[in-house]
């Protein structure tokens, strides 16, 4: 599996954010339109990420849901059948929810920088430290935490869980 050293926190002031991620940002964003379904499984995460272009992703991962830096273990796998795959893991498993945002996307060294809209929640900055395989997770959280220092992110507005689970505590299941 894959592996990345994650921070999740809510954003106060997302129009400094952007222009604090931009001016270290290695090219402009790209911008990102999703929708995560979310599917019941006896542990970690599987989700069915859509892209507007019709195309999607399974994913399933594992970490931990707490405060700051954390690993992420994963695994992804393209689809072209979102419909499909959707309708029968639905089936088989059971829908959680549905998570929609646009992701402002940046790279900053090897890290994913994300800047998300998440309908029924607001904004939040996404940080994924992308681990090489001689890397330790102690060296993910050390970029992470640096990161999380230039951008002035404070630890009040760290976030433990998925945006689902924000979702789902305030009643709302996104579908």
């Amino acid at each position: 599996m894959r592996r990345n050293v994650e921070v999740k926190a809510r954003l106060r002031a997302p129009a400094q954010a952007r222009a604090q991620v931009q001016a270290r940002a290695q090219a402009q964003a790209q911008v990102l339109g999703q929708a995560d379904t979310f599917f019941r499984v006896p542990r970690g995460r599987l989700k069915l990420r859509r892209t507007p272009d019709g195309r999607g992703e399974l994913i399933f991962y594992e970490r931990p849901d707490a405060l700051g830096p954390k690993l992420s273990c994963f695994s992804i796998t393209p689809t072209d059948d979102p419909d499909g795959l959707e309708a029968v893991l639905g089936q088989a498993l059971g829908v959680l929810g549905v998570v929609r945002k646009e992701r402002l996307l940046y790279l900053v060294g090897q890290t994913r920088v994300h800047l998300d809209s998440v309908e029924g929640l607001g904004d939040f900055l996404e940080l994924e430290v992308v681990l090489t395989e001689e890397q330790t997770v102690e060296d993910g959280e050390r970029v992470a935490r640096q990161l999380m220092k230039e951008l002035g992110v404070e630890e009040e507005d760290l976030i433990s869980g998925a945006y689902l689970d924000l979702l789902l505590a305030k009643g709302e299941s996104g579908s």
